[in-house]
């Protein structure tokens, strides 16, 4: 009897479920992910960014001239995809840095604070190719410095940078691609009694549709895509850090973690130990100032 009763309910729950999911799962979205899925919306920013004065390599604060050289500073900070940390909003943020304020050229670095577990796909190279487009166009060194976890979509957009320094506590690596899981219903579907019927046309558009068995190789099409961002997102690890060999990340560091001393060792990173401040410093040398003002 509880057993009928329990059944009743879940066969009643899952009527209601699937007559308002029923026509939208015919167009089951894909998100394909650096790392983490999120469920995003994406838009394009409105608003204009007013420039921040941050502490300095002294850790101080200082209101400058008009005319003073600048480094921009950009919190690579969270989920990769999700605002402000998306690919819209930083190219608005670096077509500024050439405007107003920071006008005639001011901007003579940039400086990448890092600490985000991943994120979409899409996100993280726009916000990458953004980055080495204006490296490229304006002649301006890029730096790098990580401060907790640089994971995934996090180490593609720090592949942008010329040196990339990290704190003691840092975790840094999995360099791989993850779709969200799929569920399939169909079993409990059928062991409570409901059916469903989705309509489609185009080969394959019902693929991986979960209210039935799926066939054998459904998801192939999917893997191919994601083996697809792979090895995009290898090549590019490759390209910007010369040190790491590609055979031992394919099938030695796969999608692992490392500490700090662990990743300047494969050739992630060029420091291991730093300080914000110590970082800042370097750059400054590289950009040939010597006194922080």
């Amino acid at each position: 009897m509880r057993d009928s009763i329990f059944l009743s309910s879940i066969r009643a729950f899952f009527v209601a479920l699937f007559s308002v999911a029923g026509i939208t799962f015919g167009f089951f979205p894909i998100l394909i992910l650096i790392g983490l899925f999120s469920d995003t919306t994406s838009s394009t920013p409105t608003a204009t960014f007013t420039p921040e004065i941050v502490a300095n390599a002294e850790g101080k604060r200082k209101v400058l001239s008009g005319s003073a050289p600048v480094i921009l500073k950009l919190n690579i900070d969270g989920v990769i995809g999700i605002a402000p940390l998306d690919s819209d909003t930083m190219r608005s943020q670096l077509v500024e840095s050439r405007e107003d304020q920071l006008k005639d050229n001011r901007v003579k670095a940039i400086l990448l604070h890092i600490n985000s577990p991943g994120g979409t796909v899409v996100d993280a190279d726009g916000i990458y190719r953004a980055l080495k487009a204006y490296k490229e166009q304006y002649k301006v060194p890029v730096y790098a410095y990580i401060d907790g976890l640089c994971a995934s979509g996090g180490m593609y957009i720090a592949m942008s940078a010329d040196k990339i320094y990290a704190s003691d506590a840092s975790i840094i690596g999995s360099i791989g691609v993850l779709s969200p899981s799929f569920l399939n219903f169909s079993q409990l579907m059928d062991k409570i009694g409901i059916q469903a019927l989705t309509l489609t046309a185009g080969k394959g558009k019902d693929e991986l549709n979960p209210l039935r068995p799926w066939k054998p190789g459904e998801q192939d099409n999917i893997q191919s895509i994601i083996d697809y961002y792979y090895q995009q997102f290898v090549d590019i690890v490759v390209q910007n850090r010369p040190e790491v060999i590609k055979e031992k990340l394919i099938n030695d560091y796969g999608a692992k973690i490392f500490n700090p001393i662990q990743a300047k060792e494969i050739g992630f990173i060029n420091a291991a130990g730093y300080s914000l401040n110590m970082t800042i410093k370097d750059l400054l040398k590289e950009i040939g100032i010597e006194d922080d003002f």
